[in-house]
């Protein structure tokens, strides 16, 4: 999913993004560019302006942990954005024979899993934020439009950050529509600093690039968050207006999938609106399964 030189873009952009005064140096002259010089956060770092030049370029490559520690350090990183950096310094070791990918699925004990909790909407998510399966109030909340059965189909499988920017009906799903951008952005930044040599996560970056001015301008920006928990804002098209946090969970294994589960607060609105979507769900199963008398 990375570029030829991921490394050097994430290195620019975080460098551009610092001023001066941020890291207690004294500025001096006119800055032809925002940020600050390469020199300035080599010293910063203790490294040589030459290594660092080169770190840059992408003609330096198996930076010791040490350099990586002190340059995450000068560049007042996140816990994520730290992590994300150690990722992409990594030595890309390119198999001499690329293996086809296997389409993922949701393991069965994962969905039993979801669709025992009758009251909490939860969603499977695949490495690159395709939807493995969800339970039918998580399949209401956020993709009501959608075939409940399409996690099951490969080529028609929803992927929630394409829809995210593609989709009509997903974007009118949150009020807080850029808020939302930004962190399935920087989610994918996440997933892309452990996968970089994962062919379908380039083609899905590739595509939303090309087809949504959005993501492109945000992805351009490298934002860096392992989002995990917060408050989503909905414009539900059933339920109207409501806040409703969410937690991602891990399972402890290396299929790299998640949990998303949307948390209410007990006694919210939030809360009343997920009982009433239930019920409906209830009624909707019941009347499928009522026998036909002809």
């Amino acid at each position: 999913m990375t570029g030829p030189n991921e490394l050097g873009d994430f290195l620019r952009v975080r460098r551009a993004s610092l001023q001066p005064a941020d890291v207690g140096l004294q500025e001096y002259g006119i800055r032809r560019v925002p940020g600050l010089r390469r020199e300035e956060l080599a010293m910063l770092a203790g490294v040589s302006s030459t290594y660092y030049s080169r770190l840059e370029q992408g003609l330096s490559a198996n930076a010791s942990e040490a350099v990586i520690a002190s340059i995450a350090r000068a560049l007042n990183l996140t816990r994520d954005e730290r992590a994300h950096l150690f990722n992409l310094a990594k030595p890309g070791v390119s198999p001499k024979r690329r293996t086809p990918t296997k389409p993922d699925h949701a393991r069965p004990g994962t969905l039993r899993l979801i669709n025992s909790m009758s009251g909490t909407p939860a969603v499977i998510i695949g490495r690159r934020s395709e939807v493995l399966g969800w339970n039918e109030l998580g399949h209401r909340l956020i993709a009501g439009h959608v075939d409940f059965d399409s996690p099951n189909r490969i080529p028609d499988r929803p992927n929630l950050t394409r829809m995210l920017f593609l989709d009509e009906h997903t974007k009118e799903l949150y009020s807080r529509w850029q808020e939302e951008a930004v962190r399935a952005v920087s989610s994918l930044r996440v997933l892309g600093g452990k996968s970089p040599e994962d062919p379908e996560l380039t083609a899905l970056v590739g595509e939303l690039t090309v087809k949504s001015l959005d993501f492109a301008r945000l992805w351009a920006k490298h934002p860096v968050e392992n989002c995990v928990s917060g408050v989503k804002y909905m414009q539900h098209p059933e339920l109207g207006s409501i806040e409703i946090g969410f937690e991602v969970l891990t399972p402890p294994d290396d299929s790299g999938h998640r949990i998303l589960m949307y948390t209410p607060e007990p006694a919210s609105p939030a809360e009343a609106a997920l009982e009433l979507l239930r019920r409906r769900d209830d009624r909707m199963i019941a009347m499928n399964d009522r026998p036909s008398f002809r």
